[in-house]
């Protein structure tokens, strides 16, 4: 195992088995999620995500599984709130100090700069939040008043239609605005592969497919734009490099090009700008990364 890939990918994947296209029950998920945590990758396992209108569900029956070995003490958990922002806030209060759940972070729809502002004196303090940043309007001030309230943004990557997944342009430009804003951000949906390419939508055999991003080029932009490496230009090819050719993957460093991040530079863009991404699968990244001998 190559210490610039763990480093990189350390965390990565918030583990959404309720969501599309997966969709699985609350006891299958449950149960994935357990299992994860003590198989061999478990070191790329995040965050459980559920919406806030299933806490109970999962409450409930996590109150009924046993505690395996090795298994976590705490569910770290991710809740995604819709339209019942207000009615959710102290059922999270509640759950925040379980002795068998802890909140890492909590996900909001898209919100007004003064919706935000009214939400955040209940939100716990030590809980990070994530708000869904539309591609369309005024990115930049959208982006700032994020950073002056110090949250952080969450774009979506993907989803059940080609129409869903951003343009490459979008997701440069995404990106390279919330590095310029200093704004930590996830993306959710659509980033199953290490790799862009065509790849099918759904799970069913007669899937059509779509083209899809790559969340290692994700993860690599990231870092590189967090440390002003690149240019918005050379942005754009980092995110269309399509083959692991296009990476050299020494033990302490990964290079695009002429740029080069070592463990330090990846382990801080992980920790400040580049949270994770939420994935319906656990299993699809790494076999995919398995088959790039990544892992």
């Amino acid at each position: 195992m190559l210490t610039s890939v763990k480093t990189l990918f350390s965390s990565i994947v918030d583990y959404a088995g309720l969501f599309p296209p997966a969709q699985l029950t609350m006891g299958e998920a449950i149960a994935n999620y357990a299992r994860y945590q003590t198989a061999p990758q478990y070191w790329m396992l995040g965050n459980l995500v559920l919406p806030a209108s299933r806490l109970n569900e999962f409450e409930e029956l996590l109150l009924k599984l046993p505690l395996e070995e090795g298994q976590t003490r705490q569910w770290q958990i991710s809740i995604i709130l819709s339209q019942e922002v207000d009615s959710a806030i102290t059922k999270i209060q509640s759950l925040h100090n379980s002795d068998k759940i802890a909140i890492a972070s909590l996900e909001f729809p898209p919100l007004s700069p003064r919706e935000i502002e009214k939400v955040l004196p209940y939100l716990p303090a030590e809980v990070e939040a994530f708000f869904e940043t539309p591609y369309s309007g005024d990115l930049k001030s959208y982006l700032s008043v994020l950073q002056r309230l110090g949250v952080s943004a969450k774009i979506r990557t993907g989803g059940l239609s080609a129409d869903a997944f951003p343009t490459i342009f979008q997701l440069d430009q995404f990106i390279f605005a919330c590095a310029e804003a200093q704004v930590p951000f996830k993306a959710t949906a659509g980033l199953h592969h290490p790799l862009p390419g065509k790849y099918p939508l759904t799970y069913e055999p007669d899937s059509p497919r779509a083209a899809m991003h790559g969340f290692l080029n994700v993860a690599v932009l990231a870092a590189l734009l967090y440390w002003q490496k690149v240019t918005a230009q050379e942005a754009i090819a980092v995110l269309q490099e399509a083959t692991i050719e296009g990476f050299q993957l020494p033990v302490d460093s990964i290079v695009w090009k002429d740029c080069r991040l070592d463990i330090w530079e990846l382990q801080k863009a992980r920790q400040s700008f580049f949270r994770s991404f939420g994935s319906c699968s656990f299993q699809e990244p790494i076999e995919s990364l398995k088959e790039l001998q990544l892992l």
